[in-house]
């Protein structure tokens, strides 16, 4: 089973994200999302890594992406961002009954909720609670269409702990978790994942393939 660990950084609890974009570039653990499940189908895989983090009460992840084409249409939260340039990360306490998918286009824009599967018992956060997921993007937060040729962007995202269903006052050792690019309705159209799926047809939302996310001290 795939894992990572996630070091506590004291400095993230009091700078913007701006700083913590930089600051993650040292301190973060890093790794690659890399894996193609259906190589038959959807065998492009843009060059995706990620550093993450965390402070006392939020996770921060830092994607950095090279690949061909760059869109963004979507401005408007809990949008269709996985068909533009997306980055994702879905995660669930230990034995719970619902997972957290939090879905970011290039520019930022997000799509967040609790759910049980896919079309499951699905409950979007509330706008007070999206406006807590802060987010910086090196392509900036204007929206455009598609563009050929290759692109380097990152983008990095500040997820509150209580929006993934975790007492920040009492961290469990371990959450499950995995992480993706994709860009659903593109020209180069991709599922690439952190945590290998094996299942038949492209599908993200599938938590009994999570790996395993550690909180380190």
């Amino acid at each position: 089973m795939k894992q990572i660990f996630a070091p506590y950084v004291d400095d993230l609890n009091r700078i913007t994200i701006e700083k913590a974009s930089v600051l993650l570039d040292e301190v973060g653990a890093k790794d690659v999302i890399e894996t193609i499940n259906w190589p038959n189908q959807y065998p492009y895989k843009p060059e995706t890594n990620f550093r993450i983090a965390r402070s006392k009460d939020a996770i921060f992840i830092k994607y950095s992406v090279n690949g061909s084409m760059l869109k963004a249409v979507y401005t408007e939260d809990h949008s269709s961002v996985h068909e533009d340039s997306c980055v994702e990360f879905f995660c669930m306490p230990e034995g719970a009954e619902k997972y957290t998918n939090f879905e970011f286009n290039c520019i930022g824009t997000c799509s967040a909720s609790s759910r049980k599967g896919r079309s499951e018992d699905v409950v979007p956060f509330s706008a007070k609670e999206m406006k807590s997921i802060e987010r910086y993007s090196s392509v900036g937060t204007e929206p455009f269409q598609e563009k050929d040729g290759m692109f380097e962007w990152n983008l990095t995202v500040k997820i509150p702990m209580k929006l993934m269903g975790l007492d920040t006052e009492n961290l469990p050792e371990k959450i499950r978790a995995n992480f993706y690019k994709c860009a659903d309705d593109t020209k180069s159209i991709h599922f690439v994942s952190w945590a290998p799926i094996q299942i038949e047809n492209p599908d993200f939302h599938r938590p009994e393939f999570f790996g395993e996310l550690f909180f380190t001290n």
